[in-house]
């Protein structure tokens, strides 16, 4: 597996800079992994190629408002995006710019009175901050919702969040949910489709670019939880042959690694999941997901979903078509 293999010509006017309205007007790519075929519609058409007995599965993380900023003891301004909260205690884990003015033991001052004391420097260069309040009581005051760093619009927050999102957690949008309306939600639901929900909170690595091998590439650690309920619903679907449907490559990466061979298995846990060519899916037999970024290990997932040489007609159709690319871009279907 080569890096290259997974790299495509994007012209830039296709990347989207604000989402489709109403949010179902999305155009949606339906491709057959088995016919090899290609069908164009729009993504309100999704009831068309969904049957009773389905279980469709979303991720109802909701982002929160990770960005904000700091000044160290020398009045240097940082931006400062809280990547998770790894200890009740206050404990969060960092990304900040400019990195080297934050040093071991620094004390930064935020907003609200708010400060954080610099407790260490990860290898991948994250920090850990040690908060002298709460955080999640004071985000909505000093936080802003990040946005990926493609999009250089004004977004409204509000459309950056899926209509189910529950639960905070992520410094990305589970994007693949954004075309969902209440609406088409009711009407799935409408067909006998089961829809249940999983969390994973996103974290940056999403963003993060392979560089050189990508055997040798390290995935972030990100939280997930899956319900006893949700776990229930989807291994009875496997065992009558009932399929499972993910809506995002964050839902397949909750799904794949807590399968424990058998059977779904609910509860809390951290996933490292690298998900490329020659993985072996065990629940997902289909997937609603955006158009990646090129080298990005998600565009590597869906090759592993669909096939390399698929994969590649897909997006060359896409950008042929003037399909509208990335988090607030088109969709596609993977049957």
């Amino acid at each position: 597996m080569n890096l290259e293999d997974f790299d495509y010509h994007l012209p830039p006017e296709l990347i989207a800079q604000s989402g489709a309205e109403p949010r179902d007007a999305s155009r949606l790519m339906v491709v057959d992994r088995k016919r090899g075929e290609i069908e164009h519609r729009i993504f309100r058409d999704l009831p068309i190629y969904l049957r009773a007995g389905d279980v469709l599965v979303l991720n109802e993380s909701k982002v929160i408002p990770a960005r904000t900023f700091a000044t160290n003891p020398h009045g240097t301004a940082l931006e400062v995006l809280l990547v998770r909260e790894v200890s009740p205690g206050g404990v969060w884990e960092a990304l900040l710019k400019p990195a080297k003015r934050a040093k071991v033991g620094s004390r930064l001052t935020f907003a609200e009175g708010l400060t954080a004391t610099v407790e260490a420097v990860e290898e991948d260069g994250t920090r850990l901050l040690r908060f002298s309040g709460n955080v999640w009581e004071h985000l909505e005051k000093i936080g802003k919702t990040p946005l990926p760093p493609y999009i250089h619009a004004s977004v409204d927050p509000a459309r950056y969040q899926t209509v189910y999102a529950k639960t905070p957690g992520s410094v990305a949008a589970p994007t693949a949910g954004l075309h969902f309306t209440r609406e088409l939600m009711e009407r799935i639901r409408g067909l006998g489709v089961t829809v249940c929900y999983v969390t994973l909170h996103v974290g940056p690595g999403t963003f993060k670019p392979v560089r050189g091998d990508p055997n040798q590439h390290r995935m972030h650690l990100e939280p997930y939880q899956i319900t006893p309920e949700a776990a229930q619903h989807i291994n009875q679907a496997k065992a009558e042959g009932r399929r499972v449907i993910a809506v995002g490559t964050t839902v397949v990466r909750a799904l794949e690694t807590a399968w424990d061979g058998t059977q779904l298995q609910a509860g809390q846990g951290e996933t490292q999941i690298f998900i490329r060519p020659g993985f072996r899916y065990q629940v997902v037999d289909a997937l609603i997901t955006n158009f990646h970024l090129p080298k990005s290990t998600l565009l590597m997932l869906v090759s592993a979903f669909m096939g390399h040489a698929l994969m590649q007609r897909a997006y060359q159709t896409a950008v042929a078509e003037r399909y509208r690319f990335y988090s607030l871009g088109d969709a596609m279907l993977i049957l």
